[in-house]
């Protein structure tokens, strides 16, 4: 036998033992199935795009959290009396809801004050001020981070906080900011600003991880208000993108005990980032003339569960009368398509909002191979014409309403490290109710037959990027 007969028999054997691993680890039968006939009938293309793109569970992160987890969580004060003024009693919680709480690993609490942030103008105005009002200490997490006017204002407030004594944590994801100039990281660091990566593929045995991001935006003041959301640090989020002239994002500001559920998630992160411990305000505040109650719900491909595709799940499933969600990709897994369905025949209002105009081909291509089986079950999809839709969030009946990180996609069920804000809250349900059918009014419907009338070359395209949406 040749030696290049050899190189070519130990190829095919790595690519059938790799489809062993992957029939064994893929969550998904469509994963499972892609990856399988791959690894076997293209090796040498599949193997190494396995190491890369196959893996759905993000090795180190899981025992460094599992560690220190008590430690946190104790500084949380989840076992001391400190906290307990703020959790729900038996009487005035809703038990519909305890599956959030499971997931989350985190309680709601109450005497919080949920802040609605529509578009970037608002949101960073008020994230700018919380800033330079800080007393103690600033946490920023960020997916993306630019080197633009907007990241330019956020490094001069924070090197004013860092003059004033103030310290500040900053974290952003490799991936998201591999554009970001060595430039501006120096000038960061030079102003007392500590910086770290995410770096998920720190470690030897995660140098693969690269289709792992943490897509979190998170920013922490003195452990008493958060702010999440879907803004990144950019001049688009402020309309200044002359490819999406008008951006339309939401955030969310937290002030009470649930600010410590954002801060506890930031602090997981940096842990595993840096190996490091932050010493921060544990002690929960209340928010002055307000009760609302919040959820903190983190989730990522280190949870034992697909904790955000479950937490859509089962938002569905208490829905009574409407559900209504935005989110700028729309090609959930085959357990959502299914609860989408069952919500719109058991008679509930489903609607999706998604953007019209699209910024990744490949996931609005993959949204007509499936979308007409949902819309023949009753969901509405709108397409918001005004301008793109990048924000987060969903609508519950009148009462339960959710702003957060996380897409309606595999990426953010299964491959990103994500947060959402659940307020149980009537009063905050309406704000996100009125903000959403002002979007709704800037909307147009896709029908059926919109879809149906599409040339078969369009129909193979879309069809064979859903194939791709395990790792889109």
């Amino acid at each position: 036998m040749t030696t290049m007969a050899i190189f070519f028999a130990a190829v095919q054997l790595l690519g059938i033992i790799t489809s062993i691993f992957a029939l064994l680890s893929t969550r998904t039968s469509q994963g499972t199935i892609a990856w399988v006939v791959t690894l076997i009938a293209f090796p040498w293309l599949g193997v190494p795009a396995y190491l890369i793109f196959g893996r759905t569970r993000f090795n180190g992160y899981v025992s460094a959290r599992v560690e220190d987890e008590k430690d946190f969580r104790n500084k949380l004060g989840l076992f001391s009396k400190d906290i307990d003024p703020f959790l729900l009693s038996h009487s005035n919680k809703n038990t519909e809801l305890n599956a959030f709480e499971v997931l989350a690993k985190l309680p709601f609490t109450q005497a919080n004050h949920a802040q609605l942030l529509i578009n970037g103008r608002q949101t960073f105005k008020d994230i700018f001020e919380g800033i330079e009002n800080a007393k103690d200490y600033v946490l920023v997490q960020s997916y993306i981070i630019n080197d633009d006017q907007l990241g330019n204002e956020l490094l001069e407030i924070l090197t004013k906080a860092v003059q004033k004594k103030i310290r500040v944590f900053l974290l952003y994801d490799d991936i998201g900011c591999y554009h970001l100039s060595e430039r501006y990281i120096k000038k960061l660091t030079l102003a007392g600003i500590e910086v770290n990566s995410f770096h998920s593929t720190r470690n030897v045995q995660n140098r693969f991880q690269l289709n792992f991001r943490n897509h979190r935006k998170i920013v922490v003041v003195d452990g008493k208000t958060a702010w999440l959301g879907g803004h990144n640090i950019g001049d688009e989020y402020l309309n200044k993108d002359p490819n999406y002239p008008n951006w339309r994002d939401t955030h969310i500001r937290l002030d009470g005990p649930s600010a410590l559920g954002v801060q506890l998630s930031f602090v997981e992160d940096w842990h595993w980032a840096t190996d490091g411990a932050l010493q921060l305000n544990w002690r929960p505040k209340s928010a002055k003339q307000h009760d609302q109650r919040v959820l903190i719900l983190p989730s990522g491909p280190s949870d034992p569960f697909e904790t955000a595709s479950l937490m859509m799940q089962h938002a569905m499933h208490v829905a009574k009368k409407r559900i209504w969600i935005a989110s700028p990709y729309f090609v959930p897994d085959e357990g959502v398509q299914q609860a989408l369905r069952l919500a719109a025949l058991r008679g509930v209002d489903v609607t999706i909002l998604i953007p019209e105009k699209p910024d990744n081909l490949l996931i609005y291509l993959s949204l007509f191979s499936f979308v007409t089986g949902v819309m023949k079950a009753g969901v509405k999809v709108l397409k918001y014409q005004k301008g793109f839709l990048h924000q987060k969030s969903f609508l519950v009946d009148d009462y339960l309403a959710a702003v957060g990180t996380a897409n309606m996609d595999n990426r953010s069920f299964r491959l990103n490290f994500e947060i959402t804000a659940i307020v149980d809250d009537k009063e905050f349900a309406t704000q996100i109710e009125t903000m959403l059918l002002e979007d709704f009014s800037h909307s147009s419907e896709l029908l059926i037959e919109d879809v149906e009338s599409k040339p078969l070359w369009f129909t193979i395209l879309s069809r064979a990027a859903y194939l791709s949406s395990p790792v889109q």
